[in-house]
């Protein structure tokens, strides 16, 4: 029910996010990216559930100890080595497969205290596989433990050689179960031991071969303990022992929710132009002025000033035939500077003058290179939107920012002082261009 209905949220939440993003000839970066995520919260049960390999190859050596039956005089040590198995194991899913397997055991007597005997018994098997790992949930702790449980049955084949006739045999079915504990090495190799109990059934002679058997049903048996590799066949980076569709659902839905986010924060549009960022190659555009598709502020005579705003400062700008001396000489220049006529402005939440300012600094430099004796008071304001300490202290950076390219003209640093003014709270602060205005540094001259 969680696994559906995080499905259905993120689905949903997909689809009313970017249905805005719609274009006539051919689909953005953006749908395309949505389209595939939709897509495979949709397969959900499909393909990422079945990435995994199925196939194993399992090679091991170990001891044993047959239990029954044996002729009087006649047994082995405890333990005794001896025991070989290989097995090719198919996983159906990551709880449940099959094995095929064959083994060897090499069954000799006790030399110091059993009569002598040899017999060489061979098995083939066929078994369903647990993966009780997967199904206890050990993938919620380790990624490196692992058990399964293992059991059924197939024909075995007893070959007794001393002290009887070399072509004196046994042949039987039996069945089988044991416990296989894991560890992962790598992604393709794992490491286990493993305790099996073996009953065969129509055992007819003990296993030293001396004796005829009158135990109906299971009349033999042999407990195995052996150790060795499990090698995994396959591309995949995990085989089904290591599998968890749980785990790997919820992997998947992280990785989709990071995407996600990543979206979401794409969308953001800074300059609030109706471009969104991931798309605006200007995310500082000035507001309210007209972009093109890429969030670009429309230039026609490219002379870096937007077209919409550009009438409106050449009545705020002092122009350069304005400055130069007239009847009234510097006393005009001073009047127009103090009156506000000279002005640098600056982005939203900058201390970076716009291009088009940099002029109105030009003005202020050569007036005070003209006047070695004249001082300039420089006047920071920020808008009204935001915090009222944070926008005193931001106009203090403008006004800061102006003054060291000041200096950096030429003027000498002592005859500029800096006042913070904040707020700006004379325009309609519901006015973009108003509150563009308002974003700037003025200059007094003393």
């Amino acid at each position: 029910m969680k696994k559906s209905m995080k499905r259905a949220l993120l689905i949903t939440f997909f689809g009313v996010a970017f249905s805005g993003f719609a274009q006539e000839d051919e689909m953005n970066p953006m749908e395309q990216d949505q389209m595939e995520m939709e897509q495979e919260l949709n397969n959900t049960n499909k393909d990422f559930l079945n990435d995994y390999d199925r196939w194993a190859v399992e090679l091991s050596v170990g001891v044993h100890k047959p239990t029954r039956q044996f002729a009087p005089g006649y047994f082995t040590n405890t333990p005794s080595f001896g025991t070989a198995a290989v097995g090719v194991r198919y996983m159906f899913n990551p709880k449940f497969g099959l094995r095929l397997g064959v083994g060897y055991n090499n069954i000799e007597g006790d030399e110091d205290e059993s009569l002598p005997f040899k017999s060489s018994y061979y098995r083939g098997s066929l078994e369903g596989v647990l993966n009780m790992g997967n199904i206890l949930g050990f993938n919620d702790w380790t990624n490196t433990v692992g058990l399964l449980f293992h059991g059924g049955g197939g024909y075995s084949y007893i070959d007794h050689k001393e002290p009887v006739d070399f072509d004196s045999n046994d042949e039987m079915l039996h069945i089988m179960a044991g416990i296989t504990p894991q560890i992962k090495i790598t992604n393709s190799i794992a490491f286990f031991a493993d305790v099996s109990v073996i009953g065969n059934i129509r055992q007819t002679k003990t296993w030293d071969g001396t004796q005829v058997s009158n135990v109906k049903g299971v009349d033999g048996s042999i407990v195995n303990a052996s150790a060795g590799f499990t090698f995994y066949l396959g591309k995949n980076e995990k085989h089904a022992d290591w599998f968890s569709e749980d785990k790997a659902y919820e992997d998947k839905i992280t990785e989709l929710s990071g995407r996600v986010d990543k979206l979401e924060n794409d969308l953001i549009d800074s300059d609030q132009d109706g471009v969104a960022d991931y798309l605006d190659r200007e995310p500082n555009t000035v507001s309210g002025v007209t972009v093109n598709t890429k969030g670009v502020a429309v230039d026609k005579n490219e002379n870096g000033i937007p077209d919409e705003i550009e009438s409106s400062l050449d009545e705020r700008y002092l122009k350069i035939e304005d400055y130069k001396t007239s009847d009234q000489g510097y006393a005009n220049i001073k009047k127009l500077i103090n009156e506000g006529y000279v002005n640098v402005y600056f982005r939203f939440n900058s201390d970076v003058p716009e291009t088009y300012s940099l002029n109105a600094i030009n003005y202020l430099t050569l007036y005070m290179k003209e006047n070695p004796s004249a001082n300039a008071e420089l006047v920071g304001y920020a808008d009204e939107v935001g915090n009222e300490s944070y926008n005193k202290q931001l106009s203090e950076k403008r006004a800061n920012r102006v003054r060291d390219i000041v200096v950096a003209a030429g003027v000498d640093e002592s005859r500029l002082s800096v006042t913070a003014a904040g707020e700006d709270a004379t325009v309609d602060t519901s006015s973009s261009p108003a509150r563009q205005l308002v974003r700037r540094v003025t200059f007094k001259i003393k």
